[in-house]
């Protein structure tokens, strides 16, 4: 049995569809079994701080806590 060598990626960072918060970003969480990916953060000023908080104590335990949730 082959595995999959293409992993899903664990959290990903795109700009904010909310237009009451033009040019912010949020984290999007895919899940197995949903075809739109889980927003679990948003309003990140930059890039860059949406990608820290993914790494961050508090963004690692909340993605934890999501796909554990899907997981049962």
């Amino acid at each position: 049995m082959k595995k999959n060598k293409f992993r899903q990626p664990r959290a990903v960072v795109e700009p904010s569809k909310d237009h009451r918060h033009p040019g912010t970003f949020a984290v999007h969480v895919p899940v197995q079994g949903r075809v739109k990916p889980h927003l679990i953060a948003q309003h990140f000023a930059t890039q860059k701080a949406a990608e820290d908080w993914i790494h961050s104590p508090e963004g690692e335990e909340a993605i934890d806590e999501l796909l554990a949730r899907h997981r049962k």
